[in-house]
């Protein structure tokens, strides 16, 4: 028997008889040990790709001007990063995958490009 317990009421007594609390169970979201998401900086939030996408819009239009194709990129990159200054996670997890797929695009687009025109130079220069 514990000893803390109340005796139950007697019965003709008008006093209800006292029901333990229940403690709040909290369930977190994602297990401790499965750590930060793939897309999540070292302190948690989502990652923005401004530098990268800086760099192939840069880089795009130096080589035969693919630089527009980059912007959406770029414009992604930024709006994840507004959405992380003003809170919204998950906008800018949402923003930032978008800007992510859409950086890989544009860096294989100008791998293409460069593989394409050493190519040309190449048949150039032995013909």
């Amino acid at each position: 028997m514990n000893p803390w317990a109340l005796p139950p009421p007697a019965p003709g007594s008008t006093r209800p008889a006292m029901k333990p609390r229940q403690t709040e169970v909290s369930i977190p979201l994602q297990p401790p040990e499965r750590g930060a998401t793939p897309a999540a900086g070292p302190d948690g939030q989502p990652r923005d790709y401004v530098v990268w996408s800086l760099f192939n819009v840069l880089l795009g239009y130096g080589l035969a001007y693919l630089g527009c194709l980059c912007f959406p990129a770029l414009v992604f990159s930024i709006k994840a990063r507004d959405c992380k200054v003003l809170g919204d996670l998950e906008g800018a997890r949402r923003h930032a995958a978008r800007a992510k797929m859409l950086n890989i695009i544009c860096s294989l687009l100008m791998v293409l490009s460069v593989v394409i025109c050493i190519i040309i130079i190449i048949i150039t220069f032995t013909t």
